[in-house]
């Protein structure tokens, strides 16, 4: 089951703890300027795996440029992934694009802000993201066919199954 999280809650605040990417962003930004999807295990909810996004205008370079962006736009920037379960980042990752598309209709990009690592270029590669930039201290990834609608053969343009809970004000 895929979780959208847009406030600040306790359970968000015990997940971002074990952030192994991004640690340093506060989970106020996180919800403030963007959100957090969660997969839970639809039989027990434990989370399986966790994902940051932020829609920016332009796609950023460092985390600086991410956080001095407006909070809209036309990319949804991935900027921390991690998982709890062996494939659950892949399928987070595909779930949120999906939810996206649906609830957001001006984005047309889907990019990372990925650290400079081979785990982190492998996960993205493997995942049908292309290198799109490298930055001094990022790699900048872009989903195309698996993950950005605009890329999709209609014959693969499916609704996606999952059910998604909305965590925001007044849910």
């Amino acid at each position: 089951m895929l979780e959208r999280i847009t406030e600040l809650t306790e359970d968000l605040i015990r997940l971002i703890k074990d952030d192994p990417v991004r640690p340093e962003i506060t989970a106020d930004f996180r919800v403030k300027d963007g959100r957090v999807y969660v997969l839970r295990d639809d039989g027990t909810g434990e989370p399986q795996a966790v994902v940051c996004v932020k829609f920016c205008p332009e796609i950023p370079d460092s985390v600086e440029s991410l956080a001095n962006s407006i909070s809209s736009g036309t990319a949804a920037v991935f900027y921390t992934i991690w998982s709890y379960a062996a494939g659950a980042g892949q399928r987070l990752i595909t779930e949120a694009a999906d939810d996206i598309k649906k609830n957001e209709p001006t984005v047309r990009e889907y990019v990372t802000l990925s650290p400079k690592t081979e785990m982190a270029r492998r996960f993205h590669h493997k995942n049908g993201a292309k290198t799109f930039r490298e930055n001094r201290d990022s790699v900048n990834y872009r989903y195309t066919e698996k993950i950005n609608p605009l890329y999709k053969s209609p014959e693969n343009d499916q609704a996606s199954a999952a059910s998604t809970v909305d965590r925001t004000a007044g849910s």
